[in-house]
């Protein structure tokens, strides 16, 4: 079956149908924005702007510190722990001047998920902010990491006394503490240095960022993403959004995750300024929307709700707002029609993986459907097959979507089966298996109506069943265990644990006590929140633990429950 056309009645005008992009390497982005606009500021964190002079220069001393002192060279990985701040942002940049590759960590990463992370892509060093350094500080002690630059959000915030309306978190306020470590290196005084960089070498076929996502086996995998697969993506949104540099944008997703990813280093690519949070305030968001005319806003289903509930109609004008974006979770149809309502705003929603470096499909600006991930971007070939037979299906039948286009990942790291097991050859074409299951209708726009594989969609943030099941097996108590979503009116899903206990253990260990078990040895997002205990789990003849029994168990008592 030919790649698929109808969705090019409804495309965007003057939006290409094809394009290409230099070879080149991300950090000329920053380079040309600094040249450009040289006094515009490229952040604003807490009041305090950092100007594209600043930020470039900042990036370049770091990366020839991290050349010169550290020994950071083409090629190596550098591993980047932090909030929302311009740290990141800087941080970023200056690993791509070093080309070398990023490893972005989730912010609630524990000390056991960082080790992993730095174990797993082979990282030597660390970049990160004092108010998480001290989760890497055993991986220092052991020989894991050789170095770690440390700096205090404090250096790029401003103080309250320049935003008096905006309440500033205490981790941002405070002042540089003293390294915690001998072979931790001051953030501060490694800028101050101003060591100068070698040449340049990277082209668009080199890796840019390693970025962990996990599966079905428990483990994360890290998706390789070269600069040219960077390089498309935003070429591609400059054109689908009509991207300017005049469009301030609010950035409260983290950096860490492609979504983030992108808006930042869209921001550096055209010359925009990034309003920044380092943690999600809806007050804060308010404020800053109402006050600074900020005039995009890339959010989550859950954060758009927070700001409904906190804007007072009266006092806050949100009507500088023109494009409001996402795709990390599906957008209730209530709450999108609140916000055509109050702001006159069709919540543009796409769709995509962390493999197809974030994005698939997205929503026709001029002709969005609402719960819709939309039509297949530029240069992208997306369809959908039966996930037995691989046999490619027409309009309106469900089946899994895949996805071919040059945003295609270059394959798991260290994990060959595991790519061959994601990619599928189709008409002489590799694509991607999503694992979400979906259809097309007649005009070309697919929708996604269920998931192929286990994957729970909390907030956004998603979180592999097998990985918690993994690490539940390591409590004493625990004889055997199911994690699975549950319904959460503010988060979509949450994670619910079912517990077989060890004999010796039943009636000795609560919920609760897991639950702070757990707390202590995964990310915030990953910890089960409901924790149901039983006698026995159903499972097949071969002794395998059928959750989908489980699931269907718990979506059946919440749907009554809902009746009632």
């Amino acid at each position: 079956m030919p790649e698929l056309i109808r969705h090019l009645a409804h495309w965007p005008s003057g939006v290409p149908r094809t394009l290409d992009v230099a070879d080149c390497s991300l950090f000329s982005h920053l380079e040309g924005s600094a040249a450009r606009l040289p006094d515009k500021p490229a952040t604003v964190f807490y009041g305090k702007p950092t100007t594209f002079r600043e930020m470039h220069a900042a990036a370049v001393a770091l990366a020839g510190y991290l050349q010169q002192r550290l020994g950071v060279r083409r090629g190596d990985r550098v591993l980047l722990l932090m909030q929302t701040c311009p740290q990141f942002y800087a941080a970023f940049y200056a690993v791509m001047r070093c080309d070398a590759v990023v490893v972005a960590i989730n912010p609630m990463s524990t000390p056991d998920e960082i080790a992993y992370y730095a174990d797993d892509s082979g990282a030597r060093v660390l970049l990160a902010t004092q108010d998480m350094a001290d989760r890497a500080i055993p991986l220092l002690d052991n020989g894991t990491l050789d170095a770690c630059v440390v700096g205090a959000l404090s250096d790029f915030a401003g103080t309250p006394d320049a935003s008096p309306w905006l309440e500033i978190p205490a981790i941002v306020q405070e002042p540089r503490r003293p390294m915690p470590h001998p072979r931790c290196h001051d953030l501060a005084a490694v800028l101050a240095a101003g060591l100068p960089c070698g040449p340049t070498l990277a082209s668009g076929r080199d890796l840019a960022v390693i970025g962990y996502t996990s599966g079905t086996t428990g483990k994360p995998k890290g998706a390789m993403l070269t600069h040219r697969n960077f390089c498309y993506t935003l070429a591609h949104r400059a054109h689908w959004q009509c991207d300017r540099e005049d469009e301030d944008e609010l950035l409260v997703l983290p950096p860490s995750h492609l979504a983030g990813m992108r808006v930042m280093l869209q921001a550096g690519r055209i010359g925009r300024t990034l309003v920044m949070l380092a943690r999600w305030d809806a007050k804060a968001a308010v404020e800053l929307i109402h006050r600074l005319r900020i005039r995009s806003w890339p959010a989550v289903p859950t954060m758009l709700s927070d700001v409904m509930g906190a804007a007072d109609a009266g006092e806050h004008d949100l009507s500088s707002l023109t494009r409001l974006y996402g795709g990390a979770a599906a957008m209730p149809e209530a709450l999108a029609r609140e916000l055509q309502e109050r702001l006159g705003l069709v919540f543009l929603e796409s769709y995509g993986m962390t493999e197809f470096c974030g994005l698939s499909l997205s929503n026709p600006p001029q002709a969005a459907r609402r719960q819709c991930a939309g039509v297949p971007v530029i240069n992208c070939d997306v369809r959908v097959i039966d996930p037995i037979t691989l046999e490619e299906l027409g309009p309106n039948q469900p089946g899994e979507i895949v996805m071919h286009g040059p945003t295609l990942f270059a394959g798991y790291l260290n994990k060959p089966e595991a790519t061959a097991e994601t990619l599928v050859d189709i008409e002489g074409k590799r694509f991607l298996r999503s694992g979400d299951l979906g259809y097309h209708d007649e005009n070309g726009y697919f929708y996604v109506t269920d998931r192929l594989k286990r994957m729970i969609n909390s907030s956004g943030l998603k979180v592999w069943p097998a990985e918690i099941e993994s690490a539940l097996y390591g409590h004493p108590a625990v004889q055997e265990a199911c994690v699975i979503a549950a319904r959460d009116p503010h988060r979509g899903e949450t994670v619910k644990a079912v517990i077989v206990l060890r004999s010796a253990a039943r009636g000795t260990v609560s919920g609760d006590d897991l639950t702070a078990w757990a707390r202590e040895r995964m990310a915030a997002y990953k910890v089960p929140r409901l924790v149901e205990f039983v006698d026995a789990l159903p499972r097949t003849a071969t002794g395998k633990i059928l959750w989908r029994v489980v699931q269907e168990e718990e979506d059946r008592r919440e749907r009554e429950g809902a009746v009632g």
